[in-house]
């Protein structure tokens, strides 16, 4: 199971990298592993302005649709496009290729609250 020490985590299986005030946001990847094969990220989101944990988008796999959740409330103020035409991404690269969006940090305190990368192994149980 791959966990970048560098990273931040939520309960809801997305990864954060905090870069100033912008974080990049995807899913780990315990969490494509568990969806399966990706088909489809759908992000409708882009240049909005969401709370935390608020729904930026979905996922779509073979087997399921699973809601995305905005880890640190801000304004997305990128999506990548790549994913609509290589959605495997997600799961081939989930800390790279595979990045959802990046969000302009509104509440920089917000993430204090989001898991290490120790505290997310337990959560997973890796």
């Amino acid at each position: 199971m791959n966990i970048p020490s560098n990273l931040k985590y939520t309960k809801d299986h997305e990864w954060v990298l905090i870069d100033g005030d912008v974080a990049t946001v995807g899913i780990t990847d315990f969490a494509q592993k568990e969806l399966g094969d990706i088909v489809y990220v759908e992000v409708e989101t882009l240049d909005q302005t969401l709370d935390k944990d608020e729904v930026f988008g979905t996922v779509e796999a073979v087997k399921t649709v699973s809601d995305l959740f905005l880890p640190l409330t801000g304004e997305i103020v990128e999506f990548n496009d790549d994913l609509e035409v290589n959605p495997e991404n997600v799961n081939s690269d989930p800390y790279g290729k595979g990045w959802m969006i990046k969000v302009k940090i509104s509440n920089p305190a917000e993430a204090d609250e989001l898991l290490s990368s120790d505290d997310y192994k337990a959560l997973i149980g890796a």
